[in-house]
Formats: C-alpha cells, structure tokens, sequence
C-alpha cells in the first residue's frame, strides 16, 4: 500500500494536511450507492423525537442522575427500543439521561444540576471539594499569582477553562502516519528552535 502513495511535504515534515490532500481520492459520482433508513431504525427514530419531545417539554433536560460520577462502567446498559437496535450502547442507563462528570469542575456540574431543578449528591462534591482535585483546580494551582491576575482580568484565557472537561486532544493520524517516536523528535527539534 505504502507504493500507492503519492510523495509531498508530508515525507519530510510532519504535515498531515499534505498527506491528506496529495494521496485524496475524490468521488465525483451521485448518491445512487446510498440506501434509506431500516424499518427498525425509523422506528428508533420515532421514539427518540417523541424523547426529544418530552425533554424540550421539561425545559431542555429530561433527566440527570446526579448520583453517579460517570466513567465508561458506571452505568448498566441503556437502550432505547433494545429489540430494535441494531448498535446499542448509551452513555448512561436510560435515553437523554445526562451523565454527571465533575472531575473537570465540580462547580460547573453543581451549577448545572441547580439550573435544571437538581442537586448534585454531597458526597460528589466532598470528594472533589477535599480527596480528588479537579483538572481546572489542578491547572489553576499551577498559576502563578501573576497568571491567576491576568486570567481573571481576561487579558489571557486558555486550557482548560471551559474548554477541556475530560477529552483527549490529539490528532491521532499523526501516530499512525509518522509513529511516536518520530513526532517526539519533531517536538524535541521544534523546542530547540524557539530556544535558539
């Protein structure tokens, strides 16, 4: 496969984009090779708006368990016509249920339980408040007081400040373009120029 690749800049730095667009193969046909939704999927479907319906009806949110610190095993598994369904798996154990996930701020959680007519557990909020720290509690304790001032007068914003809440930022295809240890060294070279 490596042979039916077109050569660019992307062989001597580490540019996806060029990657991307010398070895893209564009499809100039119709939609003729798409096929309709299933008749167990449109009845799927039909049942998430009448959801959809219902949560709208409630203000915005249908349900939030404010009991359960979400992760990928927390929750049994939640279906929405399981005998129809073909790929299952919900995030929590019922349709439109929010998941809690206060490890990226508590306060953000509790704020947002409150805002729809909840309360988070206390013991969530105890052990983010004194065993577990958060991740913006982690970042701001790495503020220096100076940072902390120009990031509370908005002359500098940044990570993770309503931005990161858990996810994984990266672009994967670069691992599986150039592998691990070529992009460290590209990383290593990159600091070595801003420093002179």
């Amino acid at each position: 496969m490596a042979s039916e690749l077109k050569s660019g800049a992307w062989q001597n730095s580490i540019d996806v984009r060029d990657f991307i667009y010398q070895n893209i193969t564009s499809y100039d046909g119709d939609d003729s090779f798409l096929v309709g939704p299933t008749e167990k999927t449109e009845k799927v479907w039909t049942a998430c708006k009448e959801l959809i319906k219902q949560e709208i009806a409630n203000g915005g949110v249908l349900d939030i368990d404010t009991e359960t610190i979400s992760n990928i095993t927390s929750h049994r598994p939640g279906y929405i016509q399981k005998e129809l369904e073909t790929i299952v798996g919900l995030q929590t154990d019922a349709p439109l249920k929010r998941a809690v996930k206060p490890f990226g701020g508590v306060r953000v959680v509790e704020k947002a339980c409150e805002e729809n007519g909840r309360k988070l557990n206390p013991e969530i909020s105890k052990i983010c408040n004194e065993y577990r720290k958060t991740h913006n509690d982690g970042v701001f304790d790495a503020y220096s007081e100076e940072i902390r001032a120009y990031r509370s007068a908005h002359v500098i914003t940044g990570l993770p400040d309503n931005y990161a809440r858990g996810r994984i930022i990266g672009d994967y295809r670069r691992i599986a373009l150039y592998g691990i240890d070529k992009l460290i060294e590209a990383k290593e070279n990159d600091k070595k120029h801003l420093l002179g």
